[in-house]
Order: C-alpha cells, then sequence, then structure tokens
C-alpha cells in the first residue's frame, strides 16, 4: 500500500514539473524525456524505500 501512495504522490510531482515546464516554455519533447526519467527514478525510489527488510 505505501508503494502506491508513493506512486501517487511522485506521479503529482512529476505532472507539476511537466506543467510548470510547458508554461516556461519548454519544448514537448524535452519535458516527456524528463518526465520518462523521473517516473523510472521513481519506482526505483519506491522500491527501495518499501521493500521488506530482511528479518536476520
Amino acid at each position: 500500500m505505501s508503494f502506491v501512495l508513493y506512486m501517487i504522490g511522485f506521479l503529482i510531482f512529476i505532472g507539476g514539473l511537466a506543467w510548470g515546464a510547458s508554461v516556461a516554455g519548454v519544448p514537448e519533447m524535452y519535458i516527456i524525456i524528463g518526465a520518462v526519467t523521473l517516473f523510472g527514478l521513481g519506482i526505483l525510489s519506491a522500491v527501495a524505500r518499501t521493500r521488506a527488510k530482511d528479518p536476520n
């Protein structure tokens, strides 16, 4: 459940950055590249923070 919440928050963050970049006049291709890159980093971060700890 915390993974889903983390990803929802990260998607909102990416959406805000993309919207701000669009308003600032950044070309659409750069916005897409940045959003995909951030999405990948978000998945890596979410998995690292929410994975189960080894009980040993």
